[in-house]
């Protein structure tokens, strides 16, 4: 259904122009399967196993059983596994195509990571099994909890944090225990308008007021604008470093020490950790406190929501303030410490899961550290900050960047106003894409760059997939320019489905599937 303020969701056989002609019967393009839903597929009246009724069994549920049958799909086992193959093939990623997501690193995930993790002594350990019985998986926290001490000049780990935004949430309340065991009472967090939306979020609900500070105009942080921010109110500044627009904040350490003189802590968000490793330390630039995106930086898997791993490294000053548990080399090994076991000095603030860590996370992101030792982690930095500026020097003749006089870091970001007077907008541009088998980069993030296109290539790609990523952007802006409107407004064209009309989506969203009338009863109406 069509209606003024966007476009259908439809089966890109169905209304393409260019398909004109060459539907199917079936709504295949060869190898590109049209999938229905499981429901669409399967009948409620069977199901793909039989298992005998229980006996003697008495059922506890009570008011809570069921009391209709639980209409599920019955699939053979062929149906089952087509189905979700079927599936897997329309989707992109990592080990599909180049993945050009600015801020969200997506690297190769090595397969030697992967054999690691399936290890039986590994992909086994359970979390509620006696510690005593796991001694080298509490060695390999330990183990890994100390590289990333040593690549980020700091005093201490936690480990426990699930993911970036939770490892905020970890420094965040270190810094809050901090600041109450100093006897002061300060409630505001300084947040440069340019961070990633968990750093404010993450302030504000442990009981922060956050302040923002504005960028100035080539995207980077002035330190006067945060000395005249600073005052007895203040418990920390959130930075990110190298920032959201890809450029590494000049003035860094001279904010750290105007953030200290004030009696403030400068937490970091190192979500950008991959641009720098090997190169700056930073511990050394005056961070107290900073989470690493184990995804991010040392190619463990974006997990879809999980598993996810974001360790937070402690300064001096903020290491007494470790949640439990944390691992610690005493003189038998490591071992891992709860509360009643912390020494005299540690003051953690609490617990903040109930099991430590990600275990799987954490053997792949370990995997991957030894796989590389100390020179070629510098070297996969210097190789993506490498990339993005190949990428940059490719395209910024017919993409407009917004801040031309810094270099880029890991990333590169380009605006949308090279496509000023074509009538091609950045989500067409985005759309388009899509037809030529990459997932669009980051698109209006961050926010204080209109129609941000924010590229990262990271260092996994070749320089001939690189080569062919620019070429094909360039045709698409060339076109742009030229007028190839049909070419954007009505990508994407070889999708399994067509553009979302995004306003009807939002505005009227179907969340159940709803079995539909059948056809006798629908020509009686």
């Amino acid at each position: 259904m069509l209606n003024n303020q966007g476009r259908p969701t439809t089966p890109a056989n169905d209304a393409a122009p260019v398909d004109a002609g060459r539907a199917t019967f079936t709504g295949n393009r060869g190898l590109d399967l049209e999938e229905a839903l499981l429901f669409e597929i399967g009948r409620r009246e069977v199901t793909g196993v039989d298992l005998p009724e229980p006996e003697g069994v008495k059922s506890r549920l009570g008011a809570h059983a069921r009391k209709t049958a639980i209409d599920l799909p019955g699939l053979s086992e062929p149906e089952t596994m087509r189905h979700y193959v079927r599936l897997s093939r329309q989707n992109y990623a990592i080990d599909s195509g180049l993945y050009p997501l600015g801020s969200c690193t997506m690297k190769h995930n090595p397969r030697l990571n992967e054999k690691a993790a399936r290890l039986a002594g590994f992909a086994d350990v359970h979390p509620l099994q006696p510690v005593s019985t796991v001694p080298g998986a509490i060695e390999l926290i330990g183990e890994l909890g100390d590289w990333l001490i040593e690549l980020t000049g700091m005093k201490a780990v936690a480990m426990s944090p699930k993911a970036g935004a939770h490892g905020e949430l970890c420094g965040m309340m270190a810094i809050k225990a901090a600041i109450k065991a100093r006897g002061e009472a300060r409630d505001v967090v300084l947040v440069p308008e340019s961070a990633h939306g968990t750093n404010p979020a993450t302030a504000a609900l442990i009981g922060f007021k956050v302040k923002t500070i504005p960028a100035r105009a080539d995207g980077t942080v002035d330190v006067e604008a945060v000395k005249a921010l600073l005052g007895p109110d203040v418990a920390a500044i959130m930075l990110t470093n190298p920032n959201t627009c890809g450029i590494f904040e000049p003035e860094v350490a001279a904010i750290a020490e105007a953030v200290h003189a004030a009696g403030a802590y400068f937490y970091a968000d190192g979500a950008n950790f991959n641009a720098i490793v090997g190169k700056v330390r930073p511990g050394d630039l005056g961070v107290d406190a900073m989470h690493i995106n184990l995804h991010k930086t040392f190619s463990t898997p974006h997990g879809g929501g999980g598993p996810g791993a974001g360790p937070v490294v402690l300064s001096e000053r903020l290491a007494a303030f470790a949640p439990v548990p944390f691992v610690r080399k005493g003189e038998t090994g490591f071992e891992l410490v709860e509360g009643s076991d912390a020494d005299a000095a540690a003051q953690p603030f609490g617990r903040m899961t109930a099991f430590h860590g990600q275990m799987g996370m954490f053997v792949r992101a370990l995997a991957f550290i030894l796989s590389h030792g100390a020179d070629g982690l510098k070297l996969a930095s210097e190789t993506a900050v490498l990339s993005a500026n190949y990428v940059r020097a490719g395209l910024q003749d017919l993409m407009s960047l917004p801040f031309p006089d810094h270099p880029s870091m890991h990333e590169v970001l380009f605006d949308d106003s090279f496509l000023e007077g074509t009538g091609v907008t950045t989500l067409d541009f985005a759309k388009a894409m899509i037809d030529e088998g990459y997932h669009p980069m980051t698109m209006y993030f961050p926010l204080v760059v209109h129609g941000a296109l924010l590229i990262e290539p990271t260092e996994s790609e070749s320089k001939a997939s690189l080569d062919l990523f620019v070429a094909t952007l360039r045709d698409l802006v060339l076109a742009a320019k030229r007028g190839d409107l049909a070419r954007f407004q009505d990508a994407p064209r070889f999708a399994p489905r067509r553009r979302l009309d995004e306003t009807r989506a939002a505005r009227a969203p179907v969340l159940k599937w709803e079995r539909p009338e059948p056809a006798v009863a629908q020509a009686a109406e």
